[in-house]
């Protein structure tokens, strides 16, 4: 099983990224998928998550409408498009095999989001 996340960069204040979270080895179909972000020196945060079940989507409040999160079956990927990036938002974002990080079996290497001007 391996989930390859990118996308990440350096941005300025405002503008956008989108993150890919391509699996294999398992299925969307099977999984809710989580978004998670790590800033140094601060704990692990929730960021967004999208189920297998109904395609319900949740974020966390200091991302809503913002961010959102989106699936493709056809290339068991989810995306996280980040808009209005705030330099608060730099961190290193993970995706995992769950919406709540203690639950995930599965978990992406990180990609890094850098957003100064």
């Amino acid at each position: 099983v391996q989930l390859q996340a990118s996308g990440g960069g350096w941005v300025q204040p405002g503008r956008s990224l989108r993150l890919s979270c391509t699996f294999s080895g398992i299925t969307l179909d099977n999984y809710d998928i989580g978004w998670f972000r790590q800033a140094p020196g601060k704990e692990r945060e929730e960021v967004s998550c999208i189920t297998h079940s109904n395609y319900r989507t949740i974020y966390g409040d200091s991302v809503k409408g913002r961010f959102t999160i989106s699936r493709d079956g056809a290339k068991n990927t989810v995306y996280l498009m980040m808009n209005s990036l705030k330099p608060e938002d730099t961190a290193v974002y993970f995706c995992a095999s769950d919406c709540f990080a203690g639950s995930a079996d599965y978990w992406g290497q990180g990609t890094q989001v850098t957003v100064s001007s």
